[in-house]
């Protein structure tokens, strides 16, 4: 195997070499020249994607160890000797910050709605108690039809639509009585407090 004098050059031939020998005869010197001309290129490529120099220099030691350990599965066929280590170091980066964004993603998912609610304070049920009698009372002195519209509207919860075709009113008639029973129910409400 023939090695490159020149230490800022590595031919694609003679990096196939290296990984070659790398592959079949795990050849220490062959990984360190693969070592010495790739890894720092990887750093120079992360810090340029925007990561600290620490981090980059992580994973581009991470990926020469892949390099070293997967050595065997590097087919020419497909691509290049960089293009395979540069693929390897593009998937270190990916793991490593999908490993680093997950608890914020975690978090993120945490829905507010999960916790248990706290207990009602005994103030805070007697108040909203009052509250629905004001409303009661107040629905009671409606007419009939706009009570009825209101309960099914708010109480029931069905769309106006469904209203009007089980009142066999038109849908214009709904929404002026719902319109005309919440304008009188603030009305009403106002001058009970």
């Amino acid at each position: 195997m023939t090695m490159s004098t020149d230490t800022g050059a590595l031919s694609a031939e003679e990096a196939r070499r290296l990984l070659a020998a790398v592959a079949q005869g795990r050849d220490r010197a062959a990984f360190a020249t693969l070592f010495g001309f790739y890894a720092p290129r990887l750093k120079a490529f992360m810090m340029r994607s925007g990561m600290a120099a620490s981090t980059a220099e992580d994973i581009a030691q991470e990926t020469m160890l892949l390099v070293w350990k997967k050595a065997s599965y590097f087919d020419p066929a497909r691509a290049g000797v960089s293009t395979w280590i540069f693929t390897i170091g593009r998937n270190v980066r990916i793991d490593r910050l999908r490993r680093e964004s997950r608890p914020a993603a975690v978090a993120s998912a945490f829905d507010p709605s999960d916790e248990p609610e706290s207990p009602v304070s005994g103030e805070a049920a007697v108040m909203a108690a009052e509250r629905e009698e004001r409303v009661r009372s107040a629905v009671a002195l409606l007419s009939p039809e706009q009570a009825d519209i209101l309960r099914l509207s708010f109480f029931a919860d069905k769309p106006q639509s469904e209203i009007a075709s089980q009142l066999r009113i038109p849908l214009g008639t709904v929404k002026s009585r719902v319109r005309l029973a919440l304008s009188r129910l603030r009305q009403i409400l106002d001058d009970l407090k």
